[in-house]
């Protein structure tokens, strides 16, 4: 049976289904946001040591690309997602039972080892249930399913810890049962193993084939400022609302991560037909703006500029991702996809780990107005240089590389 065959006789709603364990995972990514006050508190802790804990999801997601997405196109999506979900439901267990930093580091690298599978396996394996004729429809889903996850774990959190006993107990029991949803879906996802089996270091630096690097590139460019920006408001987000806005609230903490990657997915659902470099562009000029409101924002202690920072930040790194997401999906052969899945997320969570925890420390250094400003400057710089890395391209090649399908 051809690719277009089964793409045709598999319905759209396994396309969406598929999407779910992308969700369900990146829901654990950032449930843990509005607890860490609480871990503070009981554990004790300075910002610089928040950042390290939020740090060490980013060292296990990056260690996991650079296996994942090659095994995921060897042997199939499966065989990286189950591992993947049983890892995700040990950190659920380490989380609720957390009595010290070093177990939370140890949760946290779990969700980061999760999180890197369902990036490469989980979003490929939505591009091969949509099949080659719904390539856009896959990165669609796909990108959003990882943003909306990612908003509605820190809500949920927020939510659950304020209103039930035993807070962070009660948030991964839940998390634990989406999880085992997510299982049962891909136990019964209509995804085949891969007919010939690449060649070559199983573990090594993802990447892409010969003639998709401007394509990386490109998305890079924009994803990786974009998405360094919500890594920032999701690690020391509750820090500022205590700090600068004098709340310890994890609703409002949690409401405010939740608005950042709704926006996230909602505006990819609003410029999915508009041309990719316009949508890259977008991307870059949001996070631009996301963080002069953020430095006003600490300079002023300003809520509402606060809250803008982050639904920019959130726009921004939605934008950035469907960009590089498309991009690679239009361009990129199935047999090769999961890895540069995986390379276009280490490009960008590698400056999304670094930055946040490089501040946090600044932070206890300087003084958080002084530690957030120059964080925003930086963060601006590099996104402006990403907008124009997209803009400078010549007209023609500019539409080559955004050829759509």
């Amino acid at each position: 049976m051809s690719e277009r065959q089964a793409a045709t006789r598999t319905p759209t709603w396994w396309v969406w289904l598929a999407a779910w364990p992308v969700t369900a995972v990146f829901v654990l990514s950032n449930a843990a946001t509005p607890l860490y006050v609480l871990w503070q508190r009981d554990i004790g802790f300075s910002k610089g040591t928040l950042t390290v804990v939020f740090a060490f999801y980013i060292v296990g997601l990056l260690g996991s690309l650079l296996v994942s997405g090659v095994v995921s196109d060897r042997l199939g999506r499966v065989p990286v997602l189950l591992p993947a979900l049983a890892l995700a439901l040990a950190a659920c267990a380490i989380f609720a039972t957390a009595t010290t930093v070093t177990a939370l580091v140890i949760a946290r690298l779990f969700t980061g080892i999760a999180v890197g599978a369902v990036v490469s396996a989980g979003m490929a394996a939505v591009s091969d249930v949509a099949g080659p004729e719904r390539k856009r429809l896959a990165a669609l889903l796909a990108s959003c399913a990882m943003v909306f996850g990612a908003g509605l774990g820190p809500l949920l959190a927020g939510l659950l810890s304020e209103t039930l006993p035993a807070p962070t107990v009660t948030v991964f029991a839940a998390e634990a049962v989406l999880l085992v949803t997510a299982v049962l879906a891909v136990l019964r996802m209509p995804v085949r193993r891969p007919a010939a089996p690449g060649k070559g270091a199983w573990v090594r630096v993802p990447g892409v084939p010969h003639g998709n690097g401007i394509h990386l590139a490109l998305g890079v460019a924009v994803f990786a400022p974009g998405i360094t920006a919500t890594s920032f408001v999701l690690s020391l987000g509750p820090t500022l609302l205590t700090e600068l806005l004098g709340t310890t609230s994890r609703i409002v903490a949690g409401v405010m991560a939740f608005a950042m990657f709704l926006a996230a997915t909602g505006v990819q659902f609003a410029v999915r037909k508009l041309p990719r470099h316009t949508v890259l562009t977008a991307g870059a000029i949001s996070t631009t703006l996301s963080m002069a409101a953020l430095i006003v924002a600490v300079r002023s202690s300003s809520a509402a500029l606060l809250v803008a920072a982050a639904l920019l930040a959130g726009a921004g790194q939605g934008m950035g991702q469907l960009g590089g997401l498309s991009l690679l999906n239009s361009t990129v052969p199935s047999q090769r996809l999961a890895e540069a899945n995986a390379a276009l997320n280490v490009g960008g969570y590698l400056p999304a780990g670094l930055l946040p925890v490089s501040t946090g420390y600044l932070m206890d250094a300087v003084g958080l107005p002084t530690g957030a400003t120059l964080f925003g400057a930086v963060l601006a710089g590099l996104a402006v240089t990403g907008g124009l890395v997209v803009l400078i391209r010549p007209a023609a090649q500019r539409a080559q590389d955004f050829r759509i399908p």
